[in-house]
């Protein structure tokens, strides 16, 4: 008989960065000048500190067998989710077998549907979740890869999020994704600062490697349309979550009137299949983009690909590192992921969720390999300041 579970622990580390990679110091590429909703304020313009971005902080879940082997999930939330976690869903998960995930993962999001569905809560469910793969992994000496089907390419191409394509360009990377830096409220000055920027990066790397703008919710339909035309001159791969996230309508009319030959992107901040349902079924994008850290964990990550892919629209997960990397090897229809350049400068390769990981895998020359050790075949980083706000 598989093991059982005898205890969930929830933690926050110390120290900054890990899976809120939000988290950071000060000189940051990640934490200044972006285009967020709340750049319609001229105050909370030049940094997203400035509004709070960093205010959650990392949750770290460790889900421990009777056997004594534990498995180690991460997400966004800090202590709020970690007194979710602990006070609520741990219950749904503590005394259970090990390989009941499906079981486990449909009780925490019913009992949770009066205050959760998206957001925190959905975070709390994807680090237990997590947790839990890297656990069955563990206990039956296979990578979670494998449990979920095993790897159809033989590595991972990655692109580069962050504000340096023409870095990413040198050190190996398939594309490069920019953080858009001018919303609607910087008016016709900001519009064409990021058509200038565009044309610059277009002229550094070539024509062999593709661009997107990440636009991080903060457009409305208007100016996201003036945007796509504006770039067509430099051959924009795609242009991303442009608008709120539940602006359904608004992202079918951004899809129906964006130039032809480029994509419309999104799901970063949609939570479980249901919300994923309405981006497919409505014609929203072209790919989506769930983040296993946010949009329910694997469990529900495997549903919303099913789905999508059904449907023709094709699943590019959003950042998560290698809890993501294990999902992505086994589709054959994701032909490459995203990697979060992490450096200050964005101009060296490091780990994505560093400090929090070890062995936590990085693409060498834009190519990434999944590790097969257990579980995702990283460990957790027991020299960081690990607080149990809601010990039990």
């Amino acid at each position: 008989m598989t093991d059982r579970i005898a205890q969930v622990r929830a933690f926050v580390p110390g120290g900054g960065g890990g899976a809120d990679y939000h988290d950071q110091p000060g000189g940051h590429w990640i934490t200044g000048r972006v285009a967020t909703p709340m750049a319609l304020y001229p105050e909370y313009r030049e940094t997203r500190t400035s509004f709070g971005i960093d205010v959650l902080g990392s949750v770290v879940v460790e889900v421990e067998s009777e056997s004594g082997e534990a498995g180690v999930g991460v997400s966004t939330g800090g202590v709020p989710a970690a007194f979710l976690i602990e006070r609520h869903l741990a219950r749904f998960v503590e005394g259970e077998r090990a390989d009941r995930i499906e079981l486990m993962w449909d009780r925490m999001w019913r009992a949770s549907l009066f205050y959760g569905r998206k957001g925190l809560a959905v975070n709390a469910i994807s680090a237990v979740d997590l947790a839990l793969w890297d656990l069955l992994g563990r206990l039956r000496g296979e990578p979670v890869l494998s449990l979920i089907g095993g790897a159809v390419h033989e590595e991972l191409h990655c692109y580069a999020t962050g504000p340096r394509p023409d870095l990413a360009h040198e050190l190996g990377f398939v594309g490069g994704k920019l953080p858009l830096r001018h919303g609607p409220a910087e008016g016709e000055e900001g519009l064409r600062k990021n058509l200038e920027t565009a044309a610059e990066m277009r002229g550094r790397v070539g024509d062999d490697f593709f661009l997107a703008y990440d636009c991080w919710m903060s457009l409305d339909l208007d100016y996201a349309l003036r945007l796509a035309e504006g770039l067509r001159p430099y051959r924009f791969k795609w242009i991303e979550e442009c608008l709120p996230p539940d602006d359904y309508w608004g992202y079918a009319e951004l899809r129906r009137r964006t130039p032809p030959g480029m994509l419309v992107t999104t799901g970063e901040h949609e939570a479980g299949r249901h919300g994923f349902r309405l981006l497919v079924d409505m014609g929203c994008c072209d790919i989506v983009q769930p983040d296993v850290g946010w949009c329910g964990g694997l469990t529900e990550l495997l549903r919303i690909a099913a789905y999508a892919e059904a449907h023709g629209v094709r699943v590019v997960p959003h950042g998560s590192s290698v809890y993501s990397y294990h999902f992505a090897v086994t589709r054959p229809s994701t032909q490459f992921v995203e990697f979060l350049m992490m450096a200050p400068a964005a101009d060296e390769v490091v780990p994505m969720f560093r400090p929090l990981l070890l062995d936590e895998p990085v693409p060498v020359n834009g190519r990434l390999r999944v590790p097969e050790r257990p579980g995702f075949g990283v460990e957790l980083n027991r020299e960081l300041e690990l607080e149990r706000p809601f010990a039990r």
